[in-house]
């Protein structure tokens, strides 16, 4: 009886693995927990009756004052933890460094598998490459002695790389690198300085004859850092290959309309198997315009949008990129009146997806975008889910639009005249998305609650909304002066002498500047009235939506602190402090 192994974990497998989890927790969905759970069950299931053979055979040995005693057919409780440790770790790291990854955006239909890259070609690649390893693996097993443990680890490990391979080749060959690769070899680098100490001492011994006598570096048979980083390859597929599959799970509700928060291993399959023929490829494109918009316009909401999961994550991705293409179809016209035909246009689109008015009963809505907006606009429209979505927040979303044309010259009379004024176009533009935001969420949520309750979380969401508006337009008002346009109320301007031709050419000015506090401070008021309904969200929504929140009012935590620091006209906040700031929000709950 001894205590190597044990050490080994005390020393370099549990400290790791705690730290991760500290790291994970604040991040840890069910999801997320399913599946580390399914990947160690898979891990302990497949290994245990290779390494027990392996120990049989005598290929590899612990000796008695190293492990202390317990035995799962022939295996020490040290190696069977090790299993399990393994596993959990780089589950750990993959989930880490995957979870801002909107996954769908990387599936693949018929056609854009023949595009680009040519993914099919690579599969075939891939497959041929794998199917050549094994053989070899199988002539080393064969040929026995020297060999016969490198051939038994390829053997081993082979058919379920290439049956991963097959199953989640797309998202395996376009996820970044970072997704990939990184959670593969940061984890194998580490296990073999693990392993050398591990041989050096003793605690366990490969046994001569079986091995090829090959070291990558002194002390490092070349089976053993084979064995760490074909485990790790398999861990990192064999995740991958789940989010593959939930990914086509969440991407199509029209080939699965029904989804459980943790599909079954059965329901997961099935989802892999489907030929990619069957994916909506104009699903998948407008997935992918959406998530590019957002990682381009809002930084803020960029960062919130990863902790989000499933199909709410997808659907809040389409509701903001709908937002910006109508705000960017009225704001980027070369006229007023074309501004407006914008928002008319806009309008009947909303009557067609609501079925209001005669002009849905000529057209559907597909063929109504299709010839009334440009090809850059129209997948945000098609896929907006009106279907679950109540139509007043997005008309009177287009009413703040109309609110906007009202700056015609620096000369006239601007439109927000008063506090009330600022107030109902807060409202408008910001207080409907923050509504229709929360709709999505009880929609997907699994809780249900009593209507009256629901409603006053959903006022309370739009309040908030308004006080992120003051946030954003006292952050941006020299931006806006640059385009002609003051959104401090005139009465405020009045009181400090002030007018918007004032603001325009020096929106520094420090009169301007008390204002900038002055709107802060409302809409620091609003959100310490409001934040308390975020608790009451659906239990999967609570801490995304605080990131969401948190983030934006860290842009105004920061424009109240003194010699804040202005990028391009705004305060911004340091990527390092807004990664905090979601750490942060997440762990309060």
């Amino acid at each position: 009886m001894g205590y190597d192994y044990v050490l080994v974990h005390l020393y370099y497998t549990i400290p790791p693995a705690v730290a991760l989890t500290f790291i994970y927790h604040p991040l840890s969905t069910a999801l997320g927990i399913y599946k580390i759970l399914f990947l160690v069950t898979i891990a302990v299931v497949s290994t245990i009756p290779w390494d027990s053979y392996l120990i049989h055979t005598r290929i590899w040995t612990y000796p008695p004052n190293a492990i202390i005693g317990p035995t799962l057919f022939r295996i020490p409780a040290e190696e069977v933890f090790f299993f399990i440790i393994q596993t959990y770790k780089t589950s750990l790291l993959y989930l880490i460094i995957s979870k801002p990854t909107l996954h769908p955006v990387y599936l693949r239909g018929e056609r854009l598998l023949n595009e680009g890259r040519r993914l099919r070609l690579w599969r075939w690649i891939g497959i041929g490459l794998m199917s050549s390893i094994l053989l070899y693996g199988f002539s080393l097993v064969r040929r026995g002695e020297e060999g016969l443990y490198l051939g038994l680890i390829i053997v081993w490990a082979g058919p379920f790389v290439l049956l991963l391979w097959c199953l989640a080749y797309q998202l395996i060959m376009e996820l970044p690198i970072s997704n990939t690769v990184v959670p593969i070899v940061l984890p194998t680098f580490y296990l073999w300085i693990v392993d050398t100490l591990a041989l050096k001492r003793g605690t366990w011994v490969i046994e001569s004859g079986t091995k090829l006598g090959w070291h990558l570096w002194d002390g490092l048979e070349i089976e053993e850092a084979v064995f760490f980083l074909v485990t790790n390859v398999l861990i990192v597929f064999g995740l991958i290959a789940f989010d593959n599959a939930f990914a086509i799970l969440t991407t199509f509700p029209s080939l699965f309309p029904r989804l459980p928060s943790l599909p079954s291993p059965a329901l997961l399959i099935r989802a892999l198997l489907v030929p990619p023929r069957f994916y909506d490829e104009q699903r998948i494109v407008g997935l992918q315009r959406a998530l590019a918009r957002l990682r381009a316009k809002s930084r803020s909401f960029y960062l919130a949008s990863g902790v989000f999961e499933g199909r709410l994550r997808i659907d809040l991705v389409l509701l903001y990129s709908f937002c910006r293409v109508a705000d960017d179809l009225v704001d980027e016209a070369t006229n007023i009146e074309e501004a407006e035909g914008w928002i008319v246009k806009l309008n009947e689109y909303l009557d067609i997806s609501y079925s209001k008015g005669r002009l849905g009963k000529t057209m559907s809505r597909d063929q109504f975008v299709a010839k009334m907006f440009p090809p850059s606009a129209q997948s945000e429209l098609v896929l907006l889910p009106t279907a679950y979505l109540s139509s007043r927040p997005l008309y009177d979303l287009l009413k703040g639009f109309e609110t906007d044309l009202h700056f015609t010259s620096p000369n006239g009379s601007f439109p927000i005249e008063d506090e009330a004024t600022l107030q109902l176009y807060g409202a408008r533009v910001a207080g409907t998305v923050a509504e229709a935001c929360i709709e999505l969420a009880f929609y997907h949520g699994r809780a249900t609650i009593p209507e009256d309750q629901r409603l006053q979380i959903v006022e309370a969401g739009g309040r908030m909304g308004v006080a992120l508006q003051y946030i954003n337009i006292a952050r941006d008002i020299s931006v806006d002066a640059a385009n002609g346009r003051v959104y401090l109320p005139n009465t405020w301007l009045k009181e400090e002498s002030l007018t918007s031709e004032d603001v325009i050419q020096t929106p520094a000015i420090s009169k301007a500047e008390k204002l900038r506090q002055r709107l802060l401070d409302i809409a620091m008021a609003i959100y310490e009235g409001a934040k308390a309904a975020i608790e009451e969200l659906p239990v999967e929504a609570r801490g995304p939506m605080r990131v969401a929140v948190e983030s934006y009012v860290e842009i105004g935590r920061v424009l109240r602190e003194p010699g804040y620091r202005l990028k391009a006209g705004r305060a911004t906040v340091p990527k390092s402090r807004r990664l905090r700031v979601a750490w942060k929000a997440l762990s309060h709950g």
